[in-house]
């Protein structure tokens, strides 16, 4: 992945953070496979008067109403443009949301796989113009968007680092994976990836040993629509490939 320009959009913005918490995956209790993303107002209460005003205060709930998301961050985060290699070997845009708070790290990255049918498309008829054929100028722009979340999922798996959990998920009813890694230096990397509408989300933090898992940070994310409201689905939103198989996936009925 490399990175070009830095941008930040007028159209994000800040409000006030969500009491939200998680626990580590070993702790995290889940109900056929869907892990409860919310405790009650008497826990995140208790968590926020034991933590002191400071951690209550610094705490906001940003929303990128270009990027379609909203996710709790200790500062207004810094935003960089970037361009993202697929799998199958086409380069997208996308932006990168980070804040570093001490030694703890935090970053949303969203690529949008919009054009991935067009630049497929087109590199399939060079390939045939220049004499190509067969497998040789296979249109792989399914294949591409389809395998976009296991793809950003085995990048983790090829660092220096014991990947310690990896599951399916969902949140909000938008499916995902999840993974847990502990780095080198004992730091542990949580991250999700979901895609929501054409944009692939991949939701990176990292907190140093024994420090506990980032869970106002990590279990807060939002889809939005186009109104900057927040999304929840009565049935699973999923990408799974089938005869039917369009993209971006028809949204199944909103419970908001």
């Amino acid at each position: 992945m490399s990175v070009s320009s830095e941008r930040t959009s007028a159209r994000d913005r800040q409000v006030s953070a969500r009491s939200l918490f998680c626990l580590d995956h070993d702790d995290v209790k889940s109900l056929g496979g869907y892990i409860m993303r919310r405790i009650s107002v008497m826990t995140a209460a208790l968590i926020l008067f034991l933590s002191g005003p400071s951690f209550a205060q610094e705490w906001i709930q940003y929303a990128s109403r270009t990027d379609f998301f909203g996710v709790n961050f200790p500062s207004e985060p810094r935003v960089k443009d970037i361009v993202y290699s697929t799998e199958y070997g086409i380069t997208l845009p996308g932006r990168v949301y980070s804040v570093e708070n001490g030694p703890n790290r935090y970053s949303v990255t969203v690529v949008d796989y919009k054009d991935a049918e067009r630049i497929h498309t087109a590199r399939v008829e060079q390939c045939r113009k220049n004499g190509g054929e067969g497998d040789a100028c296979q249109n792989d722009w399914r294949v591409d968007v389809q395998g976009a979340i296991v793809y950003a999922s085995w990048k983790f798996f090829q660092r220096d680092a014991k990947v310690t959990h990896y599951a399916w998920y969902v949140t909000d009813m938008v499916e995902g994976h999840r993974l847990q890694l502990t780095n080198a230096d004992g730091s542990r990397t949580f991250a999700a990836i979901h895609r929501h509408g054409t944009r692939l989300y991949i939701l990176e933090a990292t907190v140093p040993p024994r420090a506990p898992a980032p869970g106002l940070f990590q279990q807060s994310l939002q889809f939005l629509d186009e109104e900057g409201k927040p999304i929840r689905y009565r049935a699973y939103y999923t990408t799974g490939y089938g005869e039917e198989w369009r993209f971006p996936a028809p949204p199944p009925p909103r419970a908001r």
